[in-house]
């Protein structure tokens, strides 16, 4: 049986909880599998991922009559996510044991729970995914998708840094604080309060809380001003360290006369230890904050995901068009600059049916080179509108534009403007291949320097072109 010990010994679980890698074995499953035998074959369902706690698979995918090798995955090794992540319902490659293998497989909505629990295994398996994915896009040209979800992975790893290490901080900070909230009850137990007194500080520990709840940052200057005050007073009042405390109670508004305020209710000599109580109050419950937004961006990142790839539904399926541009631009957030401006002009669209993740593939790659011609600095226009049975989707940017002599190849599969490594060439072919050949849809564009127009004209129902 397996245990968590072998389970840590993975990298990508190296620093999770007892607790965690525990839940992890109770909802995976173990296999075991003889050398020559076959793991998943191509067009089996994707809905797992997988563990490979000893043995060796090897990945291959039928090209004509022969069977290309891909990739090999070895002891402690994480795999089978991609086709997850990408939307795929099926496995479009092999995978056979080439080792005698134990592996433990996890069924594709425990992984999704997982990546919305486990912030850190979150950005390792982003950051893995963009690396493979780059690896088999340039192998398997049919999965030409992969390369912009490779770049969007590596785009939402890059998103997930801030509030990662907002909660590495914020639990490193209260490690630093909960073994000092011991000695400081201790201190206040020990002062002789009378029952008006113990009233007075539940109150007072009820206002400064209510206060760090309503508090507006304030500027650096004014702020190192008023701590400045607040230490003078706190070192004429012989209360210790109060260079430790001012920043704290500043920041909730508390000045020089509400301490003077405190003064008035209680002991002179419990005036320290009542302030080291408060800062701790304060500093914990500003952790616990920092780490519940850490923790909701990463849930919102992996929402975006999941919502982006249309995970858990079928290929073909009724989309809100509005919906699909929106998560893409949540998606693509990290490449949106400062000094960028995206309008919206939506109309009242119906649902269509479509292939969902395929034709959000289609807004990144439109978008995406509509935010590489703006540059820095520019404005891209997104506008929608109904045509009896069609649904027109326009997106605008005020860039340089496309030069003429190069229009009539924009299509081509391979054909880039961009600098050696930094396009594939396959962004508007898989444009071209979705919206006309797979929803027999319909693509023009019009560029001069300062306004390039994309239309993407899609029908309402698939049915209705293919009867």
């Amino acid at each position: 049986m397996l245990n968590i010990e072998s389970l840590r010994q993975v990298e990508l679980f190296s620093t999770l909880t007892d607790d965690q890698l525990g839940w992890i074995c109770e909802q995976g499953k173990e296999v075991w599998l003889e050398p020559g035998e076959y793991h998943r074959r191509t067009g089996d369902p994707a809905d797992q991922v997988f563990i490979m706690i000893d043995g060796e698979v090897q990945i291959t995918q039928p090209i004509g009559t022969q069977e290309i090798v891909l990739v090999t995955y070895g002891a402690k090794t994480f795999f089978g996510e991609l086709p997850i992540l990408t939307g795929e319902t099926t496995y479009w490659a092999c995978g056979k044991a080439i080792q005698p293998c134990h592996i433990l497989e996890l069924d594709k909505d425990k992984f999704w729970q997982m990546l919305a629990t486990m912030p850190t295994v979150t950005t390792s398996i982003l950051q893995t995914m963009a690396q493979r994915v780059q690896e088999l896009q340039s192998m398997s040209q049919q999965r030409e998708k992969l390369a912009a979800l490779g770049t969007m992975a590596a785009g939402l790893s890059h998103e997930m840094n801030n509030p990662m290490a907002a909660v590495r901080r914020g639990i490193g900070e209260l490690q630093k604080l909960f073994p000092q909230l011991p000695s400081l009850a201790l201190k206040l137990s020990q002062q002789q309060f009378n029952p008006q007194q113990i009233e007075y500080l539940i109150s007072l520990q009820k206002e400064v809380i209510e206060r760090q709840e309503k508090a507006t940052q304030l500027a650096p200057l004014a702020q190192c001003d008023l701590e400045d005050n607040l230490i003078d007073w706190l070192d004429d009042h012989d209360v210790n360290d109060g260079w430790k405390l001012a920043s704290t109670l500043v920041s909730v508004g508390l000045k020089e006369p509400d301490l003077e305020a405190i003064t008035q209710q209680i002991p002179a000599q419990a005036l320290g230890d009542i302030l080291a109580w408060l800062e701790a109050t304060l500093t914990g419950l500003g952790l616990l904050s920092e780490l519940e937004e850490g923790s909701n961006r990463v849930s919102e990142l992996v929402k975006a995901l999941q919502d982006y790839s249309y995970m858990d539904r079928a290929p073909v399926q009724e989309v809100n068009v509005h919906d699909g541009i929106e998560s893409t631009l949540k998606m693509m957030q990290h490449k949106v600059k400062e000094g960028v401006i995206i309008n919206r002009s939506y109309g009242d669209l119906p649902r269509i049916s479509a292939y969902g993740s395929e034709l959000n593939q289609v807004w990144t790659n439109l978008i995406d080179n509509a935010l590489d011609a703006i540059g820095e600095n520019g404005e891209i226009t997104i506008r929608t509108k109904c045509e009896n049975e069609v649904v027109l989707i326009e997106i605008v940017d005020n860039g340089y534009g496309i030069p003429t002599e190069i229009q009539s190849r924009i299509f081509e599969p391979f054909f880039t403007t961009k600098s050696v490594g930094e396009g594939k060439g396959l962004g508007l072919d898989i444009v071209y291949k979705t919206v006309v050949g797979k929803h027999k849809g319909d693509v023009r564009f019009n560029s001069v320097p300062g306004n390039t127009c994309f239309q993407v004209r899609v029908p309402v129902e698939i049915s209705s072109v293919n009867s």
